[in-house]
């Protein structure tokens, strides 16, 4: 071969790479940031008048918000796994309340996650924060498609490694933490990992979500060239809450306010970093939280604005979360009305990215694509399951009806209890005229009840008999990890 041919060979394989790599890194990125017990009422742009988030506001300002958007569970573990899976947590075994660190399984890793989707296409995937789908190697985040992880792999107030030992509960015992930052590294055992390992224990807590925003940062500007995806599920602001000692308001008083304000300043510094770098009009950046807010903690909990209840309820409070949602294709400053959740995530990524979903295993998401774009009216979902944190069926919301069956909660030892026997609650809403559920017109509409009640029963039986079980460690695991 000549030198002359041999250049031309070169240059037409550079120029050949250099198509291939604008192609590749024209395809949309994904970012989601996902709070923890942040409530409805909880940001400036969902009506709070007392907590400051221009940073999230920037979101609902540049793109599309949603006021009637759900989370399959009132609790953690078991949104998480809607989230990734695009399943009612029922469906793939993680629906019986939340995870320990004395908990022997996890999300399978034979289930399909948005991760595992994206990085079939090439995507450079990693999550950064709290994972509680799982902490045993196995099943965390590098074994659900992500290349990386960083974070608590349970609740921030949970020790590793039996649970035990923890500090006071209560908000009058979140005030003592609070007045007290340095009880992070010494009234706690909470690990941090990377990957599988765990490198930081105790981990400090007043620092965590901004380390979680600086990994996803480094992340960005590593695969700024390529298409990414970076799932940052932020570990505030669930109990214990903690900032940085250079932000930290030393009122108690105002310690959800500060925390809330901080996550905002660090969605600031991530959307200034897709700025930066030119990615902001190619990116698809997702704001919500995984449940509504722990209302037990008054001042350490957040607000459900003008909805019932809050977290641990199917009533609105407990599922109703706020999101925002910026990106290619979303109008920019319009409000969505409409029902959607985050079980219909997964599926609409795999429409705008074009790649079909596998066939194998049913998931219960539905494709919402124009709903985000703005190009539709009427949202495809006309009905969404409400199951308690412990995974028992106990609604249906369908349009604009809302049916609850409240059956009374079965108390150890209670006294006299053949002698007062609770009864079963039939609860229906209007939601289109009652969002705080204040108003139960089961009476009035018998027919309404039980249609609702024949339908949330056909769709429970079906996922029922079609459910996937979960990752469990075996005999043989539990031994070779005492060994260690």
């Amino acid at each position: 071969m000549t030198r002359s041919m041999t250049l031309l060979s070169i240059t037409i394989f550079a120029a050949f790479m250099s198509v291939a790599c604008v192609a590749h890194a024209s395809e949309p990125n994904f970012v989601i940031i996902f709070a923890d017990d942040q409530g409805y009422g909880d940001l400036s742009c969902f009506g709070s008048e007392t907590i400051a988030t221009p940073n999230v506001d920037r979101l609902a300002k540049e793109g599309r918000k949603f006021t009637s958007f759900m989370v399959a569970s009132p609790v953690c573990t078991p949104s998480r796994a809607a989230l990734l899976t695009g399943c009612y947590p029922k469906r793939v075994g993680m629906h019986q309340h939340v995870l320990f660190p004395t908990s022997t399984k996890g999300l399978h890793p034979d289930e399909h996650t948005i991760a595992d989707h994206l990085k079939s296409q090439g995507y450079a995937t990693a999550c950064f924060g709290k994972w509680h789908l799982g902490h045993h190697p196995e099943v965390l985040p590098t074994s659900n498609g992500f290349d990386t992880y960083l974070g608590i792999p349970y609740s921030n107030d949970m020790n590793h490694p039996d649970n035990k030992g923890k500090p006071q509960g209560g908000f009058a015992g979140m005030d003592i933490l609070w007045n007290d930052p340095e009880s992070t590294l010494t009234k706690w055992k909470t690990p941090l990992i990377e990957d599988e390992k765990i490198i930081e224990l105790p981990v400090d807590q007043r620092t965590v979500t901004r380390r979680y925003t600086q990994k996803a940062i480094d992340f960005i500007k590593e695969h700024r060239n390529e298409s990414f995806f970076v799932y940052l599920p932020h570990s505030m602001p669930h109990i214990p809450l903690y900032v940085p000692d250079d932000v930290r308001d030393p009122n108690p008083m105002n310690a959800y306010t500060n925390t809330i304000e901080h996550i905002d300043a660090e969605v600031g510094r991530l959307l200034n970093t897709l700025d930066e770098l030119k990615l902001t009009d190619n990116t698809y950046v997702i704001y919500t939280t995984d449940n509504g807010p722990w209302l037990q903690f008054k001042h350490h909990g957040g607000s459900a604005g003008p909805l019932r209840e809050g977290k641990g309820t199917t009533f609105e409070g407990g599922q109703r979360v706020p999101c925002l949602i910026r990106g290619p294709g979303i109008p920019a400053g319009t409000v969505c009305h409409e029902l959607t959740g985050t079980i219909d995530i997964l599926p609409t990524i795999a429409a705008i990215t074009g790649k079909p979903l596998p066939t194998k295993n049913k998931i219960d998401g539905i494709e919402v694509s124009d709903l985000w774009m703005g190009k539709t009216d009427h949202s495809p979902r006309s009905e969404f399951l409400h199951y308690t944190s412990q995974g028992n069926l106990e609604g249906l919301r369908q349009g604009k009806w809302k049916l609850l069956v409240k059956k009374p909660r079965q108390r150890r030892n209670q006294k006299n209890a053949a002698a007062v026997k609770p009864q079963t609650q039939t609860l229906l809403f209007d939601l289109s005229r009652d969002i705080g559920e204040q108003s139960n017109l089961a009476e009035q509409h018998p027919d309404v009840v039980i249609r609702l009640q024949q339908r949330m029963q056909e769709l429970d039986n079906e996922i029922t008999q079609n459910s996937r079980v979960p990752w469990m460690k075996s005999k043989n695991q539990a031994a070779d990890q005492d060994a260690n």
